[in-house]
């Protein structure tokens, strides 16, 4: 018995260092302020207000609740083994092999250090070089990631969809909802390259595409970042859909550039002009403190536009349909033989191996 209480105080002493470090407690307390909030009589009277407070708990409990639920267990375990009576040990080590088992799996969330990890995700896929078939490539990815979050439970919206001229996407814009969100999908983040013979030109042709993926977490309101309205240039205008034709019939398309740094966002989906308005708004405060942090900056004021010209040519993985068949990602060094798979949004693997190459160092996202 004495072993087993020894393996016991161990397992607690891991998942209290595990507590420290996704600092667990801090969570717990956001979530008590924030239920107080929603037991207000009031709370109701802003439905937008509520359901994202509402979301928010419902975020922050899929953290927590899992490695609350295991420290009950191997405190209980404690208290019992505190007994010494040796007609519960069978049971006891069983109870305590199921807690390490689920320590094991649940030592993953220590990957997900960065600042951002367990934010929700805006996600823009915009085709690149390659013409149609890097639109058609375009809306291959969406597909991808689409398949991804189904499997994985995660919750998607699409915000904006431009098609292409004669196939695919010009461009698509996503929120993606779910247990550490961000952490997962920063890793797709930058130019993916497509390597395949060619469905439209007739002479079937290897034709090499390219779309870039942009990933930032999904920032509300920022309390340090302070958006002032003189910096803001909005144009309201007609949204255009596919072969021309007009969506709707109202100027409900958004468009908002900050001007101090160039970087525009822009809504033409079929919302009022209010909503494209705010959505456009979350979107450009994300892009904001994301393009902060990779800066280093603390200030708004301080910040350059980015540099996309030099991201597209950085390219972080290749998919090969012809002459062979691999995916290969260049950071992590990931390869497979079997690109359908993956296309087909099989990605754990590609981002295990993304997350694990990271661990313990500084997010670079």
């Amino acid at each position: 018995m004495s072993e087993l209480s020894n393996k016991i105080d161990q397992l607690e002493s891991s998942v209290i260092d595990v507590y420290k470090k996704l600092s667990i407690e801090d969570i717990d307390t956001k979530i008590a302020e924030l239920e107080k909030q929603s037991q207000s009589s009031d709370f109701w009277n802003d439905n937008e207000n509520a359901k994202n407070v509402m979301q928010e708990i419902s975020k922050l409990k899929n953290i927590v609740d899992p490695w609350n639920e295991l420290m009950y267990s191997i405190k209980e375990n404690k208290d019992l083994a505190a007994l010494e009576d040796e007609s519960i040990e069978e049971n006891l080590g069983a109870s305590l092999k199921k807690d390490e088992d689920r320590f094991e799996v649940l030592k993953k969330d220590l990957r997900y250090n960065g600042e951002y990890d367990a934010s929700d995700v805006i996600m823009s896929i915009f085709a690149g070089a390659g013409g149609t078939d890097a639109q058609d490539w375009a809306e291959m990815l969406e597909r991808m990631y689409l398949r991804y979050c189904e499997k994985i439970g995660f919750e998607v919206s699409v915000l904006d969809r431009s098609r292409g001229d004669e196939a695919g996407l010009k461009s698509v814009t996503l929120t993606i909802s779910g247990k550490f969100a961000y952490g997962n999908l920063k890793s797709e983040d930058g130019v993916h390259r497509l390597v395949r013979l060619s469905p439209f030109n007739s002479d079937n042709l290897r034709q090499t595409s390219f779309a870039r993926v942009e990933i930032l977490p999904k920032i509300d309101q920022p309390k340090d970042l302070d958006l002032d309205d003189k910096d803001l240039r909005i144009d309201y205008y007609r949204s255009g859909g596919h072969g021309g034709q007009s969506v709707n019939t109202t100027d409900s398309a958004v468009r908002i550039t900050h001007i101090p740094t160039g970087v525009t966002v822009a809504i033409q989906n079929e919302r009022s002009q209010m909503q494209n308005r705010e959505l456009a708004l979350s979107i450009l405060r994300s892009k904001l403190v994301h393009l902060r942090k990779e800066q280093h900056v603390q200030k708004i004021a301080d910040l350059k536009g980015p540099n996309h010209s030099a991201e597209w040519g950085n390219q972080i993985r290749s998919y090969v349909l012809h002459p062979y068949k691999q995916v290969k990602d260049l950071r992590s060094g990931f390869e497979s033989s079997d690109p359908d798979k993956i296309l087909d949004g099989e990605l754990e693997q590609i981002i295990d191996s993304y997350l694990n190459a990271n661990i313990g160092l500084k997010d670079k996202h």
